[in-house]
């Protein structure tokens, strides 16, 4: 249970989370469970334009839907802040 321990201490935060499909996937923890983390992928880069809330224009990171992953697939997690220093 490890992992599921580590993606509880990171939840709500930007992670990198290699799993063992070779998949790398980056965004933030919203839920785990006993057999899956669900995480908010980070989509598009740093800079401006998109849409914002409120139908205005926002600056930074976009977020897609969010999806689960097995915790038995994941072969390591990161934070994925010290990624983008």
């Amino acid at each position: 249970m490890q992992y599921y321990d580590l993606c509880c201490r990171y939840r709500g935060r930007m992670v990198r989370i290699n799993d063992r499909h070779g998949r790398t996937h980056v965004g933030r923890i919203l839920n785990v469970t006993q057999r899956r983390v669900f995480i908010q992928p980070m989509q598009g880069g740093r800079g401006f334009g998109g849409f914002g809330y409120f139908g205005g224009y926002g600056y930074g990171y976009g977020y897609g839907a969010a999806y689960g992953v097995a915790l038995g697939a994941i072969t390591g997690i990161a934070l994925a802040s010290l990624f983008f220093i």
